[in-house]
C-alpha cells in the first residue's frame, strides 16, 4: 500500500524537481549576500583541517605508549616466580584457592559467639601473608631457593591448619550452644 502512495506520489511530481545545476559562483553569490544582510560571517574550512593530522598523530601516539608499554613493562612477581621455579607458580594457585575457599567457609560461620574468633584469625592469615611475601622477595633476590621454597609450603600450610583448627573450633562452639539450648528447653 505504501509503495503505491509513493509511486502515485512520484508520478505526480514528474517534471517539477529541480534537477538542474545552479550557475558558476552561485554559493560565493549566496554568501555574499549572507553577509551584507545579516552581518554573518563566512565560516571558512580550511580551518578546522587541522584536527585530522592532529588526531592520526594521538592515535599512533597512544598505540605505541600501549606496545611500548608492553615491551617493557616489568614482569609481576608471580611471573618472576614462574620464570625461577614453575612448581612454586602451581603450589601457590593450588594453596592459595584452597586459602581462598576455607576463609570464605570460615565467613560463613560468622555469629555473634564466634567473631572474635574469626577476627584474630583473620589478623594471623594477614601476619602469614606479609611473611609469605617476604619470601618471595627473598626467593626473587636470589636467596637459598630450597631453603625459601621448603618456608614457603610450610606457610601455606601453617594458613590451612590455622584455618582448620578455627573451622574446629566454631563447630565445637555451634554444638556447644545447641547443647545449651536443648538443655534450657527440657527445663522450661
Amino acid at each position: 500500500m505504501e509503495k503505491d502512495n509513493l509511486e502515485k506520489l512520484f508520478a505526480e511530481l514528474r517534471g517539477s524537481f529541480d534537477t538542474e545545476e545552479p550557475n558558476t559562483g552561485h554559493q560565493q553569490r549566496f554568501l555574499e549576500k549572507l553577509k551584507s544582510s545579516n552581518g554573518v560571517v563566512q565560516i571558512n574550512r580550511k580551518k578546522f583541517i587541522w584536527w585530522k593530522p592532529l588526531s592520526i598523530a594521538a592515535s599512533i601516539a597512544l598505540l605505541l605508549g600501549v606496545v611500548f608499554g608492553q615491551l617493557f613493562s616489568e614482569p609481576t612477581i608471580e611471573e618472576r616466580l614462574a620464570q625461577i621455579s614453575p612448581e612454586v607458580s602451581n603450589a601457590q594457585f593450588y594453596f592459595a584457592s584452597l586459602i581462598e575457599e576455607q576463609v570464605k567457609e570460615l565467613e560463613a560461620e560468622s555469629s555473634p559467639q564466634t567473631q572474635k574468633i574469626i577476627s584474630d584469625t583473620m589478623a594471623q592469615l594477614a601476619d602469614l601473608k606479609l611473611d609469605y611475601n617476604k619470601l618471595e622477595q627473598e626467593l626473587l633476590k636470589g636467596g637459598n631457593s630450597k631453603l625459601i621454597l621448603s618456608a614457603m609450603i610450610t606457610n601455606f600450610q601453617t594458613r590451612i591448619d590455622l584455618l582448620n583448627d578455627v573451622l574446629s573450633q566454631i563447630e565445637t562452639i555451634k554444638n556447644l550452644k545447641n547443647h545449651n539450648d536443648e538443655m534450657s528447653q527440657e527445663i522450661i
